[in-house]
């Protein structure tokens, strides 16, 4: 890509052709992948931080390490089920989104395996947008969350009825997603169901 081309594409915030031909390369080569392995592969590409937990109670001692090594000390959580999980580690939460909180820890709504991006909702997030978060954002899914493509998550979604504020994330080293603050780390933990 020649310099011109690139200096245009930072201005106009449209992904450099390289970034999008390595994702799509990687995307390529894991299509016959299992879908757990080709999102984890795509979202840690994108630049997320993947944690695979086998249970709750290693995700647990996860989000812990991840608390004390980031140095979260406010959360927004409007997830009553995760409420209980800061409460165990011991760290002040709101429901509400604050400009004091340095993380929000949430549940998300698919995985999309396709291109390793992170499919939120009004369920998630409430009516924030998702470029408001906190620059640190822990998502806690389960494996039956991953879907191949976006297709079989807007399908999913229809079944289940009036699902509202529909946006994705992904990891910040991604040129796709304009919304994505590049100072934002996205963890993930996934856990076994």
């Amino acid at each position: 890509m020649s310099l011109f081309k690139r200096i245009v594409s930072k201005l106009t915030n449209q992904p450099e052709d390289d970034e999008k031909q390595s994702l799509e390369k990687l995307g390529d080569s894991l299509k016959n992948a299992d879908l757990d392995y080709k999102f984890a592969q795509l979202f840690t590409h994108s630049g997320g931080f993947f944690n695979y937990c086998a249970d709750e109670a290693e995700a647990l001692q996860t989000l812990n390490q991840i608390l004390k090594i980031e140095g979260i000390s406010s959360v927004f959580c409007c997830d009553k089920d995760l409420e209980g999980f800061l409460n165990v580690v011991k760290v002040n939460h709101s429901a509400q989104l604050e400009s004091h909180n340095d993380a929000a820890f949430i549940t998300c709504e698919y995985l999309i395996a396709y291109d390793g991006r992170i499919m939120l909702s009004h369920n998630n997030i409430l009516h924030y947008h998702s470029s408001r978060l906190p620059g640190k954002i822990i998502i806690m899914a389960n494996v039956s969350q991953i879907v191949n493509n976006l297709n079989d998550a807007m399908g999913k979604i229809k079944r289940t009825g009036n699902i509202k504020n529909l946006t994705s994330i992904s990891g910040n080293h991604s040129k796709l997603d304009p919304a994505t603050n590049n100072n934002t780390k996205l963890f993930l933990l996934l856990i076994e169901d």
